[in-house]
């Protein structure tokens, strides 16, 4: 068999009752954390352009788009609900790869599920199974993929979107293997766009056309049998510098690459974690102020520079891709919310000046979730801090505690404290719901 057709065979066979009993709990908890900023970010102008242009569309009312009143076609939905999870970049990320796996891929199953009317438990295991696919697509083309500049959470998501509908429809191998071929075809977006509308574009455009793709071959769609390992596929063409298909189909079921997935503790790259870590650590140790700072030097992994280096900041969309904002905003306001990453705190001449006393140097020693970091005081003295591995990593990861406190938080800039509730146990019950329609009902706020 082909590569697809073997990932196709893992993703078709599994069954629901046999996956590991923490991986639906962590579609429990990827679930949450998805309602609770998509939540948040439908407040904004930046979501309505999106969801503005879907009510203009106009189209059949078969899914729900989170935080509005608004039911469209299940594409539709999937579009705008990825783009919604993804605006924020507050969503989960998998190590190290950098995909967020969450924005394809439950938009496209819960879209699904809706249609179709799945139970919770399918609906579950088949987030888990699309997106544990995403995660090994991206995983086997770290780190050539991302390099060239392609955005992988817009091209491996595909694959995860794909399979992940494509499982709640129902598809056989034959077929499951035809959506892989439809939706990687498909897939897209490139780096330049970071810091625009255009990056959360990319999960939510994923997440649409993998559930299309599931649609279609579900009506007997044809596509190529090796989408992922042909001679013209996407190893060939998009990671043309390197792949590796053991980290694709190796120890399928054994090895969970979900366990290396992340729920995002700040709104922002995920690389420049760490060092918030540790300037808020040195912060609250020392009662820092930013009059009294020098200098902020770090230590940090290849990557900081090279996803979070935009200089001059024209909103606060572009400082979610500044370290140097990132730290500065940390030692003003002890956090990094999206609160910290508006137009207004971007042109705070109190965070600029500081991101001006930000510096990194490189080390190719220094792990994605580490950071060695030296404040020095305008009086002398000289504070530091090595982090290991910073919050929300797979070897820090947040509790189940401070996920509540992450979504009690956004949830409720939206709606009531009990509706919020409500929400939360719909979410952690979903595994004995007979369909995910109170889900649906309790995220969609009336009115809006």
């Amino acid at each position: 068999m082909s590569v697809t057709q073997q990932l196709a065979e893992f993703i078709v066979g599994a069954q629901d009752d046999a996956l590991p009993e923490w991986t639906i709990h962590e579609a429990k908890r990827t679930l949450l954390n998805l309602l609770a900023i998509s939540l948040s970010a439908s407040r904004s102008d930046d979501a309505h352009l999106l969801i503005d242009w879907a009510r203009r569309e106009g189209c059949t009312p078969r899914a729900s788009v989170v935080g509005v009143e608004l039911r469209t076609s299940a594409s539709t939905a999937a579009l705008v609900n990825g783009y919604l999870c993804h605006l924020q970049d507050y969503d989960d990320t998998h190590f190290p790869s950098v995909l967020h796996p969450t924005a394809p891929v439950w938009p496209a199953v819960f879209a699904a599920a809706e249609e179709t009317g799945a139970s919770g438990r399918a609906a579950l295991a088949a987030f888990v199974l699309g997106a544990e696919a995403a995660c090994r697509v991206a995983i086997s083309v770290h780190p050539w993929h991302y390099d060239a500049g392609w955005h992988i959470t817009g091209t491996a998501g595909v694959f995860g979107a794909a399979a992940g509908a494509g499982r709640v429809l129902g598809l056989d191998t034959t077929q499951l293997v035809a959506a892989l071929g439809a939706a990687g075809t498909r897939a897209s977006g490139v780096r330049e766009v970071f810091g625009s509308h255009g990056k959360p574009l990319h999960a939510g455009q994923a997440a649409a056309s993998g559930m299309q793709a599931a649609s279609l071959a579900s009506a007997g769609f044809s596509a190529s049998d090796d989408i992922i390992g042909g001679r013209r596929g996407f190893w060939a063409v998009l990671s043309a510098a390197g792949h590796s298909e053991d980290a694709l189909l190796g120890k399928l079921g054994e090895h969970w690459e979900l366990r290396m997935n992340g729920l995002k503790p700040y709104a922002n790259g995920v690389v420049s974690h760490p060092l918030q870590d540790a300037v808020i650590e040195l912060r609250n140790a020392h009662e820092l102020k930013p009059e009294h700072i020098k200098s902020i030097e770090a230590r940090v992994h290849p990557l900081v520079p090279e996803l979070m280096g935009k200089m001059d900041l024209r909103c606060g969309l572009e400082g979610k891709f500044s370290f140097r904002h990132c730290a500065a905003a940390a030692l003003v306001d002890g956090a990094g919310h999206d609160a910290q990453f508006s137009d207004a705190k971007v042109k705070d001449p109190v965070i600029a000046a500081l991101r001006a006393k930000v510096s990194a140097t490189v080390d190719p020693a220094v792990r994605e979730d580490e950071v060695y970091v030296a404040i020095t005081l305008n009086d002398g003295q000289r504070h530091e801090i090595h982090v290991e591995h910073a919050t929300g990593s797979p070897e820090n990861p947040m509790s189940d505690v401070v996920l509540r406190a992450k979504f009690d938080s956004l949830a409720r800039e939206v709606f009531p404290a009990e509706r919020a509730d409500a929400l939360w146990h719909a979410v952690w019950k979903l595994d004995e719901a007979d369909s995910v329609a109170e889900v649906a009902r309790l995220m969609q706020v009336p009115g809006r």
